[in-house]
């Protein structure tokens, strides 16, 4: 479990994980809201107050690493955990290159995210 409440984002264009994953998030310890698309969670009163992005690759409108781009722009240093169900090595090095701290592969277990989480907040 986490110390204390750290807060974690999580945006995604599927229902299912939005609905999951925050509900997983609170019992592992974190303070967490779900958005179903970039530009929900970039209008958001959270998205100053988020200290981790847990990002869906592939979404309508603005994907993953373009909301990663974006938010470089904005100047907002975000650390990201990339999420997505395309099983390629070669986009989840690339993810990394460009500043992510990791990228899982749908499904991922509960314990790969929380490796994920505790690398950012450690």
């Amino acid at each position: 479990m986490v110390s204390e409440a750290r807060r974690v984002s999580v945006v995604d264009d599927d229902e299912s994980v939005r609905e999951a994953l925050p509900d997983l998030l609170r019992v592992l310890g974190f303070d967490t809201r779900a958005f179903s698309s970039a530009a929900e969670f970039l209008a958001s009163r959270w998205m100053p107050r988020t200290e981790c992005l847990v990002l869906d690759v592939a979404m309508p409108g603005m994907s993953g690493p373009e909301l990663q781009t974006e938010l470089k722009r904005l100047g907002r240093t975000i650390p990201i955990v990339f999420i997505t169900a395309h099983k390629d090595e070669n986009e989840r090095l690339l993810l990394i290159q460009g500043g992510a701290s990791a990228c899982l592969f749908k499904p991922f277990s509960d314990v790969a995210l929380l490796e994920a989480l505790d690398g950012v907040f450690s």
